[in-house]
C-alpha cells in the first residue's frame, strides 16, 4: 500500500501552517507559536463531545491531528464553550509558564489553519457542531 499524501508530507504542511501564524502574530519563534497552537487545539477540545472532537481530528492536517488529540482524556460531561473573553483565557492558561498566547491567539490559529488547509473540509467537520464550535475557527 502506498503510504498516503497527507502523511508523506505531514512535515511540509505542518511547516505551512507555522509559517502562516508566525506571519500573522508577534511570535518570534515555531516554539512559541507551536504553544499557542496547542493551547488554541485543547483549548476547544475540552468543551467538545468525544465524537465531535474525532470529526474534527479527522478534518485537520497530520500533524496538527496529532497535537489535537495529544494527552486526552475525555471527561465524562463536556463544559459549554464559554465567550471569547473566558475562552481566550483558557488559552493564556494552558501550560501557562510556556506560552505566550494573547487575546488575538484563538483569531489567529484560525486564520493560518484556514490558510494553509482545505477551509471546505474544516466547515464541514464543524457545520453540524454548535455554533460556538463554529466561531471558534472563524476567521
Amino acid at each position: 500500500m502506498t503510504v498516503p499524501t497527507e502523511y508523506a508530507y505531514a512535515s511540509r504542511d505542518f511547516d505551512r501552517f507555522m509559517i502562516e501564524l508566525l506571519d500573522l502574530t508577534t511570535l518570534e519563534t515555531r516554539h512559541r507559536a507551536y504553544a499557542v497552537t496547542r493551547a488554541v487545539l485543547h483549548v476547544f477540545r475540552a468543551h467538545l463531545t468525544v465524537a465531535d472532537a474525532l470529526v474534527f481530528a479527522d478534518a485537520l492536517p497530520a500533524v496538527l491531528r496529532a497535537i489535537f488529540v495529544e494527552n486526552w482524556r475525555p471527561v465524562a460531561e463536556t463544559p459549554p464553550f464559554p465567550d471569547r473573553a473566558e475562552l481566550s483565557r483558557q488559552v493564556r492558561a494552558n501550560r501557562r509558564d510556556h506560552n505566550l498566547a494573547d487575546d488575538d491567539s484563538i483569531l489567529a490559529v484560525a486564520r493560518a489553519l484556514r490558510a494553509s488547509m482545505d477551509q471546505t473540509t474544516l466547515d464541514r467537520a464543524l457545520a453540524p457542531m454548535p455554533e460556538a464550535a463554529r466561531n471558534y475557527w472563524a476567521a
